[in-house]
């Protein structure tokens, strides 16, 4: 009697332990999930280039594009995602909500950055071996004009409306201003202290632009005086530079570094540097500027920074070189 009596003691035991850890382990899913969507207002698209895919976060979903997917873009409506191919000389457009190739469309040489006007009619791709801008119709995907530009055009911003759209010139010349209904380049802002103009964003009121170089270098620049504020100094080697949608604060990266820059825009200071790994080079702030996401390409990891504390929240592995990210509302 006292053996069967333990035996059923020792069972109820055990049935108690694994409904704990079945009910643990439901909650900690649970959580896992909200935490996730808490992460990523609205998706976030990454780019990796040695695994030729983008990768739809936070999902594992990756989609197959072509050699070399490095710069992407998504559409104001989150209906088209562009993504550029340099060793291809091509474009490829996916259907952002099915993951499916739309179309490849041939650009120029060595394609780099990729940008969707607000309208989400046109996409201006910067062709940095060809010295030129080639204008793709989203209703067609094809290139309907080309704008001559300066050496090395690298990557490209509209402002808020439209009519203007910034152009770094990698080879030296500073910052080219495209006239959008003319397709001309109507004046180009040379940038002193910089080597080598790589990636740019704009502040919230669109008068002054964030420019980032190849060294380690972000210069303040007034679009209308054409005068640099300041030159700040920050992670070595070039890098994407993201304005936070509240305006407040910029950060950028330093592929040839390990570490992330946060800029104050009112001061024009650092307030924080932040170690996220090796070769951390596109970021983008999610739609709400909660969250900072960052590609950190040689340790294939996308970071998420908390931009309340500046502290890592979560880090995800991806596939092969993550380079580049983009968010719906947050050109």
């Amino acid at each position: 009697m006292m053996k069967w009596f333990k035996r059923v003691q020792t069972c109820s035991i055990v049935a108690r332990v694994l409904r704990r850890w079945f009910i643990f382990n439901i909650f900690l899913m649970v959580n896992v999930s909200v935490l996730a969507d808490d992460l990523f207002p609205a998706p976030a698209y990454v780019s990796l280039k040695l695994a030729n895919q983008v990768q739809k976060m936070p999902s594992d979903v990756a989609w197959t594009g072509g050699p070399d997917m490095l710069f992407n873009a998504i559409s104001p409506d989150g209906s088209v995602l562009l993504v550029t191919s340099p060793s291809t000389a091509s474009v490829y457009a996916f259907d952002a909500n099915k993951g499916k190739q739309r179309a490849l469309i041939k650009v120029g040489q060595a394609p780099k950055g990729v940008k969707i006007s607000p309208n989400g009619k046109e996409a201006y791709v910067s062709n940095e071996g060809s010295d030129s801008i080639s204008v793709i119709a989203l209703s067609s995907f094809k290139v309907v004009a080309t704008i001559k530009t300066d050496d090395m055009p690298h990557n490209v911003r509209f402002n808020e409306n439209g009519s203007l759209a910034y152009v770094t010139l990698q080879g030296g010349a500073g910052l080219g201003v495209i006239d959008t209904a003319s397709r001309k380049v109507i004046r180009v802002i040379p940038i002193p202290g910089l080597e080598g103009p790589h990636n740019l964003d704009l502040s919230k009121d669109g008068e002054t632009a964030l420019v980032r170089d190849v060294a380690n270098h972000v210069a303040v620049l007034d679009l209308a005086s054409g005068k640099v504020k300041k030159i700040i100094n920050v992670g070595m080697g070039h890098a994407g530079i993201d304005v936070l949608p509240n305006g407040r604060y910029a950060a950028t990266g330093a592929i040839a570094d390990e570490v992330v820059t946060i800029i104050d825009l009112n001061s024009l200071s650092i307030v924080k540097t932040i170690k996220v790994g090796n070769g951390p080079h596109g970021v983008r702030a999610s739609k709400d500027g909660r969250w900072l996401y960052v590609a950190v390409t040689a340790d294939d990891i996308v970071v998420v920074i908390d931009t309340r504390s500046w502290e890592i929240k979560k880090t995800y592995k991806v596939g092969s070189f993550p380079f580049w990210v983009a968010v719906i509302d947050n050109p």
